[in-house]
């Protein structure tokens, strides 16, 4: 009875019609997700151009994305090499083959060119590492190849049992020959390969229930050598003379068809046996690899390994604690958090940039919880807000086990060398390396200040011209600034040029003093970086086309008809984007327990917008997964910071919080209750290092208010009492009493600057809870009122003022951009953050007063207009003894010493 056929195409396309069904699967789970396949050619042979064509087009029947790479004939065998690098880099391709021959004039070597594709990429399965796995019998941890796995594929199909069976493989080659004996090993086959210099090479063949040949020998294998019910798979493609074909030849494999398929049980024909297999099977390995690829980066789905502190008592200096601690390369640190190679940007070991690119990959993901940290109204020596930031997230990641993010600002420079010192949380709870975090990170507030000092040059240039041409578009004749009248005044805003230092000199300057501006010299000022207008910029953007359309929208000028001038009039805003096309990027840096932080943007909270990226959270948010923890923290107090997260940053992110932490600590509270001043270096006075009930209690009339300033916006609020080694137990429990009666939905005591996150963990745990309890977020005001009457809502609602006073400038202001078509935006006060009032010296809560606003700007390329509170500098001075005394360099060990 002849042999059963074993048809090649009916399977391969049974095969493929699965994987098309698979693929559909996995672009219903992500509908941005495709299967992505290189196929990698170097020169142009006839042949190779034929089997490609045949791979794309399986792969569009499938509904992978396959592309053809070519490279002419005098490609290089480092071009080729670079080539292979960028597409094992590329997070879209998911298998990468490289035809052969190399078809190139230059000398290649293919052993080399073929290890270089990644193994994970390697759908051919030619590589040293996955062939070695599958020598080892580690099958399902690398890739088969596809000519031996499609032989596999046949062999199941014809019912007979490999396990137990005599198998022989004539032909050794890396390609077919000896994968094809491991596979069958591994199978349980008792398997004997064959090849030229084998002797009684049909007694052998005669012996084997299953006969695979691939020796490359047209019709070698005959049928009286073949065993009778025997399965035969013909792996052979040889070209012999025939006259009655138009080419003058037929394609035959390495065993003789007609006498074989007498003898043998099932048989593979040639053409049409085991060649569309091969296809089929290099399909099957692309698709897995996507699979694998999908499994092994599912947001959420993190390998984390966390740091162990090793805790000293008294606690060492923050720059001793920071140095004790060797971070994770940064790139390690990347891929336990589910970023890949080509989303990342190294910057050193310890810092790296993360590329806008992840926000489409993971668009269609779930984000996880959402958390901002604020506090009361804080001395001068701040209540550590950061630092209970850094302790919460060590506290829910290395020890609840859960993902999580940090998102926080960028310290400025002028804090870091002036009074307050680093900005990277303390003790135990810390961003490392605390130097790297404080000082230049990755450049980005350069940037920024050399993108607002380039449009201030703009404008300072075209003022000058202004006066010597006969188009003047803002229509102002005079040459002397000093016969200016008010409106005249008004039609530039100049924006001040920038510097990241504390300067009190620069405030109020002259320029224009040289001879060759002809006399026009005008008064300016300089503001310090993380206050400007492009600093909210960065913070508030949402994505590169975003940022270039708010750079634009910058108003500078208003023209003779009181139309807003921008800096895409003034021709500058390509160049603004240019120079911050690299800052929009979240840096990612680490804890001192090992969960991933994301640094980026920082303006102030007094007099600018007070919080981190839009960006950095909306990465963090999908990187966490739905389970997950992203903690980022608003600028001082809850009436500063906390409002304009609410009021600005989530109106423009479209976030909407899960949980607010309130920090509060014994003495800020006491100096709330009628303590006396607390200076910034000075020691503090005996009423905050002893236990002092009654002034404590008076002085949580300020944290009960700020719980009614977050409940207002409907997120549950958690208490966080950063507790001093000073504190007693009686007063740490007094506060989280009266918080709980307050509204707080929790209030508990942490001790993670000395503790780390162990100290942390109730804190952890409480907003967890609080995270699952229902809440209603809304914002405090409608954009669409009146200037003042938004002013007025915030001083009475946030600061419990009586009402609000708009001095001549300021109602000007509001005339002027209502005008404008400016008076929709939110609101982002300017207002001292020592005090719920715009007088620093009233603490506690203040009541029947009045806050004076004394004029009014407008940021609107970052969305808010921008009321001025009181007398608010907006470029800080340094103090008698500022920290960059204690700052030095150790030329030996090259260690920033005195930081902190």
């Amino acid at each position: 009875m002849p042999a059963q056929i074993i048809s090649g195409k009916e399977v391969s396309a049974q095969v493929r019609a699965r994987l098309k069904k698979e693929v559909e699967e996995m672009k219903a789970q992500d509908p941005n997700f495709s299967p992505g396949l290189v196929i990698l050619q170097v020169g142009d042979r006839d042949d190779s151009n034929l089997y490609i064509s045949m791979k794309i087009k399986a792969a569009a029947e499938i509904g992978i994305n396959a592309t053809h790479m070519r490279l002419p004939k005098t490609a290089t065998e480092n071009e080729v090499l670079e080539r292979i690098r960028e597409v094992n880099e590329n997070s879209s391709i998911h298998g990468l083959i490289v035809q052969l021959p190399l078809d190139s004039v230059n000398k290649m070597d293919t052993e080399k060119v073929t290890n270089a594709v990644a193994p994970e990429k390697d759908v051919d399965g030619l590589t040293s590492i996955n062939a070695g796995k599958l020598a080892r019998g580690d099958l399902g941890d690398c890739f088969l190849p596809c000519t031996p796995n499609g032989c596999m594929e046949l062999i199941k199909r014809t019912g007979v049992s490999i396990a137990g069976k005599k198998a022989v493989v004539v032909g050794r080659s890396k390609i077919v020959g000896a994968p094809m004996h491991d596979l069958l090993l591994w199978s349980h086959a008792t398997v004997t390969i064959c090849h030229s210099r084998t002797a009684n090479l049909s007694e052998e063949v005669s012996k084997a229930d299953i006969l695979v040949v691939g020796i490359g020998k047209a019709e070698m294998v005959k049928g009286d050598w073949i065993k009778k019910g025997a399965v035969v798979i013909d792996c052979g493609i040889n070209h012999v003379p025939d006259e009655s074909k138009p080419s003058g030849k037929r394609v035959v494999g390495d065993v003789d068809y007609t006498s074989a398929k007498e003898q043998a049980g099932f048989i593979t024909p040639v053409p049409g046996g085991v060649g569309p297999m091969t296809v089929a099977m290099l399909m099957a390995n692309t698709v897995l690899g996507a699979k694998r690829f999908l499994d092994s980066h599912q947001p959420g789905k993190w390998s984390i390994s966390y740091t162990e502190l090793n805790l000293q008592k008294p606690v060492p200096s923050d720059i001793v604690i920071s140095r004790s601690c060797v971070p994770k390369p940064i790139d390690c640190m990347a891929r336990e958090v589910g970023l890949l190679s080509d989303e990342v940007e190294l910057y050193g070991k310890t810092k790296a940039k993360v590329q806008l690119s992840i926000m489409k990959r993971l668009q269609a993901q779930p984000d996880g919880k959402y958390v901002v940290v604020t506090g009361i109204t804080p001395t001068p020596l701040g209540e550590g807000k950061s630092t209970t930031t850094i302790g919460l997230v060590q506290a829910l990641g290395a020890h609840l086990k859960l993902n999580v993010f940090a998102c926080v600002r960028q310290p400025s420079q002028g804090p870091t060398f002036g009074i307050k010192g680093g900005a990277a949380g303390g003790g135990y709870s810390q961003v490392i390396p605390m130097e790297e975090f404080n000082l230049h990170l990755t450049g980005d507030i350069h940037a920024i200040t050399a993108a607002n000092n380039l449009v201030a040059a703009a404008i300072d240039a075209r003022i000058f011209h202004e006066n010597t041409q006969t188009d003047k578009k803002l229509g102002i004749e005079k040459t002397d600034p000093n016969t200016l009248t008010d409106e005249e005044v008004t039609r530039f805003a100049p924006v001040p040029p920038l510097l990241d230092t504390n300067d009190r000199f620069l405030r109020k300057i002259t320029i224009g003093q040289s001879p060759t501006e002809k006399g026009f010299t005008r008064e300016a000022q300089f503001d310090i970086t993380v206050a400007s207008e492009i600093m909210a910029v960065l913070a508030l953007t949402s994505s590169l086309a975003d940022m270039r359309q708010r750079l634009a929208n910058m108003v500078v000028a208003t023209s003779k008809s009181g139309q807003p001038i921008t800096t895409e009039d003034l021709g500058v805003s390509g160049a603004l984007a240019v120079l911050m096309r690299d800052a929009i990027k979240p840096n990612l840096m680490q804890t001192l327990e090992g969960t991933p932080v994301f640094v980026h943007a920082g303006p102030f909270a007094n007099i600018a917008h007070g919080n981190s990226s839009i960006l950095a959270d909306k990465i963090a948010l999908k990187l966490v997964g739905p389970e997950g923890f992203v903690v980022t923290e608003a600028g001082f107090g809850a009436d500063i910071g906390m409002e304009k997260f609410f009021n600005i940053k989530c109106r423009y992110s479209g976030l909407r919080p899960h949980v607010v932490v309130l920090v509060a600590t014994v003495r800020a509270l006491k100096m709330h209750g009628g303590g006396p001043k607390v200076t910034a270096g000075m020691p503090l006075p005996k009423e905050y290092v002893e236990e002092n009930l009654e002034l404590l209690e008076t002085g949580c009339g300020n944290m009960k208010k700020q719980i009614e300033n977050a409940r207002l916006f409907g997120v549950p609020v958690v208490v966080a009492v950063n507790a001093f080694k000073t504190d007693t137990q009686a007063e740490l429990e007094l506060i989280c009493s009266v918080a709980k009666a307050a509204g707080a939905f929790d209030a508990v005591r942490c001790s993670h600057w000395a503790e780390g996150g162990a100290g942390a963990v109730a804190l952890g745990q409480a907003v967890q809870r609080a995270s699952e309890s229902p809440s209603d977020f809304k914002f405090l005001y409608d954009v669409e009122l009146p200037i003042a009457d938004k002013i007025r809502i915030i001083a009475q609602k946030i600061y419990g003022a009586d009402d609000i006073e708009l001095l001549p400038e300021a109602q000007r202001k509001v005339e002027l951009y209502t005008k404008q078509g400016f008076g929709n935006l939110p609101i982002c006060m300017a207002k001292t953050h020592l005090s719920l009032s715009h007088d620093a010296d009233k603490k506690g809560v203040p009541t029947g007063f009045v806050v004076p606003v004394r004029d009014i700007k407008a940021s609107v390329g970052a969305g808010f207009l921008f009321p001025l509170v009181g007398t608010m500098p907006t470029i800080p001075g340094l103090p008698t003894r500022p920290c960059f005394y204690d700052i030095d360099l150790d030329p030996e060990t090259e260690q920033v010493n005195g930081l902190f």
